[in-house]
């Protein structure tokens, strides 16, 4: 091949000029053949970016024999052996699971009876369980969490009812008594 002199050879003949498709999708060019093989070495082309010769159909750059060379040379994918991985699921800690059981007890059943007896054991039980997660990074932090929060709420309501029983208790008493 002659030397290249302003998009001609020595022998005064035009350079054939390329036109590329890249990865995305725009059109690129047009270029030397030089320029591409330089593209090829910097890993923009490969041998399946889509070409066109001037006035040319477009097709992959490995059907181009001018560029089997430079593709040629593009250092092969990464040989990759998939590897058995055993991925054991972390435990969720038991105390966060009785947590999230104490709390919702003490929303519903406890407002009924023993609510306070659920919320306390149900706070406790979660502060115990997110030390433990925390120390062990088992799963259940989220339980442990939501245990905590519907114990303290189950403990509210049932004391807001205690209260308001008791005061309607005395108010009872109060006018069978006769006194205001």
């Amino acid at each position: 091949m002659g030397h290249v002199l302003d998009d001609q050879t020595s022998s005064g003949k035009p350079q054939p000029m390329y036109r590329i498709i890249g990865a995305d999708q725009k059109e690129y060019g047009p270029v030397t053949a030089e320029e591409l093989r330089g593209w090829i070495a910097e890993g923009r082309a490969n041998g399946q970016t889509l070409a066109q010769i001037e006035g040319g159909a477009w097709k992959p750059l490995a059907t181009y024999p001018e560029f089997a060379q430079a593709l040629n040379a593009l250092p092969g994918p990464p040989s990759f052996v998939p590897t058995a991985v055993s991925v054991r699921p972390r435990p969720t800690n038991g105390m966060a699971i009785a947590s999230l059981i104490l709390g919702l007890f003490s929303v519903t059943v406890g407002l009924l009876c023993c609510g306070p007896l659920f919320a306390i054991l149900g706070i406790i039980f979660g502060a115990v369980a997110l030390a433990q997660i925390k120390k062990t990074q088992q799963s259940g932090r989220g339980m442990a969490i939501t245990g905590v929060a519907l114990s303290v709420c189950g403990l509210i309501f049932s004391l807001a009812f205690l209260m308001a029983f008791g005061l309607l208790h005395r108010i009872t008493e109060a006018v069978k008594s006769g006194r205001p």
